[in-house]
């Protein structure tokens, strides 16, 4: 029996640019940065004051009070995220299967927010003895989660966490993508979270000189393929995406935004934090991607690249592509919504995932921002169309979104346009 199809038939969002999916794709098309000031901690004796928070979102909306209170920040945009994608995908559940739907969720780090407090309360009380509080162990773990999605829908399907850093939530659609063509699932609700600004995310990663600094003008901070880059910037936010069983997904009428055809997983094995310099574990993840789908270079569009605004990560994505695609390099658009979002860690791969998948749907290629004229980088091929500073609109049959984490984990998905 031949491996099934699989469709994305709901999405779900909450990122520093819209509490939902549809707000976060309208401020992507229009060039908006989520760049501000820190509010949730007080950042003012860091080296970076500023990062891309999630603004505006009421979780009692989504969650009793009661029952937040017993979760970490990232596990509380999970939610709202898989609810969002659940309620988007149109499914009855009183008529599905549910021993046949699962939960592969990412996250790079868990409940750094809930660690960090505990050890300061244990700290206070230190002389008194142990006093930590009952849900410290179930809030800080990476996998509660899609524990918590699972529960909330009576879902009996594949539950577990994927953690490869920035990789997670990529690597948790390939997960999600192979078990449905494995026929293991009819679907699974597949993404990242992730919620790592706070004093112990963000002083670990100005420590590794990592995070942009550039406290002026935090909205210009994150400006991929140029010059003057100095760092990511840090954000939070969850993704998900609805991965379903095509004749599913069909005989119960449902939307259909995309078809994911395939995905790549490569590691550097070089070095714990920097990329490949030449790219070579960029360059194969890609080839891996290409391969799984039955695509050839010139079948892709658009490429969401990783693109954090980091000096040698953005180089070496762009020479893994131009190695590639060759000459089909020069003909698709290549853009960094982190320019936009900042760096989602362990949820970008799944909001970026969306933000290709609403690419396809709607011919539409989203900006990377704050590139200035004269801002060239020469080490930089800028023949290459980075869709600089505004959206594009163009036919993009097939877009493939690459992420890459610490550790040297590299993970890719495609999409293209559905066609029966």
């Amino acid at each position: 029996m031949g491996l099934k199809r699989v469709v994305v038939t709901g999405l779900g969002a909450v990122t520093p640019v819209g509490n939902n999916p549809e707000e976060t794709w309208n401020s992507l098309v229009n060039g908006v940065s989520g760049a501000a000031p820190i509010t949730l901690f007080d950042a003012s004796k860091f080296k970076t004051h500023f990062a891309c928070e999630v603004k505006g979102l009421n979780i009692n909306d989504y969650i009793d009070r009661k029952e937040a209170r017993k979760m970490d920040r990232y596990t509380q945009l999970a939610l709202v995220s898989a609810d969002q994608a659940v309620k988007d995908s149109g499914m009855d559940l009183e008529s599905e299967d549910k021993n046949r739907i699962g939960v592969v969720f990412g996250v790079g780090i868990g409940g750094i927010k809930t660690f960090e407090d505990e050890v300061k309360y244990y700290g206070i009380h230190e002389e008194e003895g142990p006093k930590f509080n009952p849900f410290f162990i179930p809030k800080m773990i990476a996998d509660i989660a899609s524990g918590y999605i699972s529960m909330r829908f009576g879902f009996h399907g594949p539950n577990y966490t994927t953690t490869s850093a920035c990789a997670s939530s990529t690597n948790a659609l390939a997960d999600a993508f192979n078990l449905i063509r494995l026929g293991k699932a009819n679907a699974i609700v597949a993404g990242g979270a992730e919620a790592a600004v706070c004093a112990c995310g963000v002083g670990g990663f100005n420590a590794m000189h990592a995070l942009s600094t550039r406290n002026d003008e935090p909205e210009k901070a994150s400006r991929p393929f140029s010059a003057s880059r100095d760092g990511f910037v840090m954000g939070e936010g969850a993704g998900c995406l609805i991965l379903e069983e095509l004749e599913h997904a069909k005989a119960r009428g449902a939307k259909i935004y995309a078809e994911m055809v395939g995905e790549g997983e490569s590691a550097d094995a070089y070095h714990i934090t920097a990329s490949h310099p030449e790219g070579l574990g960029a360059k194969l993840v890609m080839e891996n991607a290409l391969e799984d789908a039955g695509l050839k270079p010139e079948d892709i569009d658009y490429i969401n690249v990783h693109g954090t605004s980091t000096p040698v990560g953005d180089v070496s994505e762009m020479k893994a592509i131009k190695e590639v695609f060759g000459e089909s390099a020069y003909k698709l658009n290549i853009s960094s919504t982190k320019s936009m979002t900042g760096h989602l860690l362990g949820a970008a791969g799944a909001v970026e995932a969306m933000v290709s998948v609403l690419a396809v749907k709607n011919d539409i290629v989203p900006p990377t921002i704050n590139h200035a004229e004269g801002d060239e980088d020469e080490n930089i091929d800028y023949n290459l169309n980075f869709t600089f500073n505004k959206a594009q609109k163009r036919t993009v049959r097939a877009a493939l979104s690459n992420t890459f984490g610490f550790g040297g984990h590299n993970a890719c998905v495609i999409f293209k346009k559905y066609d029966d």
